[in-house]
C-alpha cells in the first residue's frame, strides 16, 4: 500500500471527515498538523501546487486534494485502486 500524508489543523472539520474515511477503509496514514506552523504550512502551499486550506492529502506521489477530493475519489471506486 502506498504511503498517504494527510495536512491537518487540529480545528478543521473536514480533516476530521478525510481522517475518519481513510480509518474506515483501513488505510494508514501519516498526519501533519500544520496548525500554527508557518513554515509546516508555507511547505503545504508548495506542494500542493498553491492550496492553502486544510485538509489536503496526498497518496504515494499524487496529490489527491481535500476531502471533497478525497470523498468523490472514493465513491468512484478510485481511491482503492490509487493505493494498491
Amino acid at each position: 500500500m502506498k504511503q498517504v500524508f494527510v495536512y491537518t489543523t487540529d480545528y478543521c472539520p473536514y480533516c476530521t471527515k478525510a481522517k475518519n474515511l481513510l480509518k474506515n477503509k483501513g488505510v494508514a496514514f501519516e498526519e501533519v498538523d500544520v496548525s500554527g506552523d508557518q513554515e509546516a504550512r508555507i511547505a503545504l502551499v508548495k506542494k500542493s501546487g498553491g492550496r492553502k486550506t486544510v485538509p489536503q492529502i496526498f497518496i504515494g506521489d499524487m496529490h489527491v486534494g481535500g476531502f471533497d477530493d478525497l470523498d468523490a475519489l472514493n465513491k468512484a471506486d478510485g481511491l482503492d485502486k490509487l493505493l494498491d
